[in-house]
């Protein structure tokens, strides 16, 4: 009971600081930032970050042959891909339709984990994710749209990003992260990011130069990279200990989390409708349940933050 209360306290705190990042992001593309410079700095600050981390923890860069494709695979479909889509689209969007679809992942994880023998299919866990497709309806459907129907072009490509990550949750899940643990594994993966990141910023001139006085939206990438660190190895920690199904339920706390950073730092007001779907998702991660040791594939390694 402790470990699944645990389970579920790291899946709210997660949720919370990952909701700023649509918040952050808005205010990062508003000042005419884009994807890949962006991108760049992101990775580079989480590669510093987790650096510094894997050192004084006495631990090195692993560079065998699965360590380095766990690297590339999660740099491109966990960073690089569904981050330029976001930074793409939230620059069309308001950041609270952006909460929205983030909540799409589990709809796209749970068919690719039965699929893969992840997952097995049980009423109370497709209840729980029903419960966070009614939450998200009560928010997009009564008394709310898109403020110019012109925008609905862009929601195919902010689609894009949750798809891709119900696949990194779903490959961390099924083949672990090659003996590393979560801090490590996310330092290589972050230095793979940078240097695919960096050549594509300057390719395509969307490279941001830190030296000039800064603003908000320099403040804003600064903040949303530093806290990404983090954040992002305890998501991937919690996908290889509780299984992709229930860590992509973070995606329902960041949908709530993010509604409420959108009015406290860029003034967005909603309606009683998003407060009562707050609670119909929390029912649902309440019924997604972190599945028992036993029932874990053998080739799934779990990690260890301490």
């Amino acid at each position: 009971m402790n470990q699944r209360l645990g389970l579920v306290a790291m899946l709210l705190v997660l949720g919370t600081g990952w909701g700023a990042s649509q918040s952050l992001g808005k205010i990062a593309v508003s000042g005419g930032y884009h994807g890949f410079g962006v991108i760049f700095w992101q990775v580079t600050i989480c590669t510093l970050v987790l650096g510094g981390l894997t050192l004084v923890r006495g631990q090195g860069l692993r560079l065998t042959l699965p360590a380095l494709r766990f690297y590339l695979v999660v740099a491109l479909v966990g960073t690089i891909i569904p981050n330029f889509t976001f930074y793409t689209s939230v620059a069309h969007l308001p950041a609270g339709i952006m909460s929205i679809v983030i909540s799409t992942v589990p709809l796209m994880a749970f068919p690719m984990a039965l699929a893969l023998g992840q997952d097995r299919f049980s009423l109370p866990r497709l209840a729980g994710i029903g419960c966070g497709l009614l939450g998200v309806a009560m928010i997009a459907l009564p008394r709310s749209s898109l403020p110019d129907p012109a925008m609905a072009v862009w929601l195919p490509v902010a689609l894009v990003g949750p798809f891709f990550y119900a696949i990194e949750g779903n490959y961390v899940a099924r083949w672990g992260m090659a003996g590393m643990d979560a801090v490590q594994a996310m330092f290589g993966a972050s230095l793979a990011g940078m240097l695919i990141a960096g050549p594509l910023a300057l390719g395509t001139g969307a490279f941001i130069n830190p030296f000039h006085p800064w603003t908000g939206p320099d403040w804003a990438v600064l903040a949303m990279s530093s806290s990404h660190a983090l954040i992002y190895a305890g998501y991937v920690w919690l996908a290889s200990r509780a299984g992709s199904v229930f860590a992509t339920q973070t995606s329902y706390v960041v949908t709530g989390s993010g509604v409420v950073w959108a009015m406290l730092l860029l003034g967005e007001r909603f309606s009683p409708w998003i407060w009562a779907a707050l609670v119909v998702m929390l029912v649902g991660v309440a019924l997604v349940r972190p599945r028992d040791a036993a029932a874990r594939p053998t080739g799934c390694e779990t990690a260890d933050l301490g």
